[in-house]
């Protein structure tokens, strides 16, 4: 008898026919003998995987099991349960659209790929090693995810292997070896998320051969060895996200950005040792103004490529000067604010305690439909002023302590040195 659920699916087709026209009958289990395999795959179509293991029960259902499209249901492999799971569907239930690899448990590792890194081949050599390759069954996988999976070096069949790929995911798995080139082999790709990978390599205009179908990219925290300018992405059409923060080797000036370039954009971020990227240093305080004025007609008119952008004072400013407290810092970051259509910035410490906005557009006409909307900003923003009222630019050190000791009862303020109680 099929089990409960799949019960159920079989007694709700009392109403449909077969392909002959003769009507289903009311018995389920006269039903399921009159089903055929193309009926099976499409119940099956319903059910999660886990749900159609258990469901097959002789041949016609393991035949109907191998062509069903199987729902868009996350299958995470996060022990050895569930690897020994993922390997009997590999050839009962090939279809599986969605996988994430997580780990497999203390004492288990998946086999080492092509030139692991030996440091982490050795520490590991006692672990039991199980193979990974049964994964090239799954021709239909849409959604690949790779987070703190032990992999240790460079595996093809990972990224060779899935030509109806749309999204792929990989996350803190530190040693696994990859290259943006493999990209290659998932022309259909429309989201690439790479996350504190320390094996990367490849030029980021290996993403051209993605340029019509992908919308968004994540490579963040992670070292590239190899370069590529992000302008190499300006013409996609469709690319909605690039967060390139924390990506070395990327290079480009965010000044080279025209009217035609990244026209689906939506949210983009971009390394800070480019210029004008998110965290871009500058060594004075008083280059802010300069920055600011450089960014603003992009802020204008591109308002949202610079959605995440901040400038940050360099530790090694002359302008720099040590935090009291972890909770009082000082403002050395710099950001845009907008009130409706009126465009300004702001010097802002790390936890949020901003200084007066300097704007750079004139208030709204009191008669304009803008100007209830600015109004109510307006008064959200200066809310927000609290310890650095009154400065629109970072307090000098002597400054800064002086407003922390009348401000905070446990800082003190004596002859030039501070006391925290």
């Amino acid at each position: 008898t099929p089990p409960s659920c799949m019960l159920t699916m079989l007694q709700n087709t009392k109403k449909r026919r077969l392909d002959d026209g003769r009507p289903v009958a009311a018995n389920p289990s006269a039903a399921f003998d009159d089903l055929g395999t193309d009926d099976l795959a499409n119940i099956f179509g319903f059910l999660p995987p886990q749900e159609i293991m258990r469901a097959l029960l002789n041949k016609k259902m393991i035949d109907a099991a191998k062509q069903t499209n199987v729902p868009m249901v996350n299958f995470c492999v996060d022990s050895m349960r569930e690897y020994n799971a993922l390997v009997a569907m590999s050839t009962a239930l090939p279809n599986i659209q969605q996988i994430t690899l997580r780990g497999l448990g203390q004492g288990h590792k998946y086999s080492d790929g092509e030139d692991p890194r030996v440091d982490r081949a050795a520490s590991t050599a006692n672990q039991i090693a199980h193979d990974i390759n049964f994964i090239s069954r799954f021709r239909k996988l849409r959604v690949l995810k790779i987070v703190s999976a032990p992999l240790n070096g460079r595996y093809p069949v990972l990224f060779n292997n899935f030509p109806l790929l749309q999204k792929l995911v990989i996350d803190e798995s530190y040693y696994l070896k990859f290259d943006l080139d493999m990209l290659a082999g998932s022309p259909l790709l429309k989201e690439l998320s790479i996350q504190y990978s320390h094996s990367l390599a490849g030029n980021i205009s290996s993403l051209r051969v993605l340029k019509d179908t992908i919308e968004k990219v994540v490579i963040k925290g992670s070292s590239i060895d190899g370069e590529g300018n992000f302008m190499d992405l300006a013409d996609f059409p469709n690319l909605k996200k690039l967060d390139l923060q924390g990506s070395s080797s990327v290079t480009g000036d965010i000044r080279s950005i025209g009217e035609h370039d990244f026209l689906a954009m939506e949210d983009l971020t971009l390394p800070d040792d480019i210029w004008g990227g998110s965290g871009f240093e500058f060594q004075r305080v008083s280059d802010a103004a300069g920055i600011i004025s450089t960014l603003y007609p992009i802020m204008k008119q591109r308002p949202v490529l610079l959605k995440r952008w901040f400038g940050e004072l360099s530790r090694d400013s002359p302008d720099w000067y040590a935090e009291i407290s972890d909770d009082i810092a000082a403002p050395i970051f710099i950001e845009f604010v907008q009130a409706g259509s009126r465009v300004g910035y702001h010097w802002y410490a790390m936890d949020y305690m901003p200084c007066e906005v300097i704007w750079l557009d004139p208030e709204p006409d009191r008669e304009s439909s803008d100007y209830e909307k600015y109004m109510e900003k307006l008064q959200e923003i200066e809310s927000e002023v609290d310890l650095f009222e009154g400065f629109q630019q970072p307090p000098n050190e002597d400054e800064y302590c002086r407003r922390c000791a009348e401000r905070f009862d446990h800082v003190e303020y004596v002859d030039g040195e501070v006391y925290v109680h």
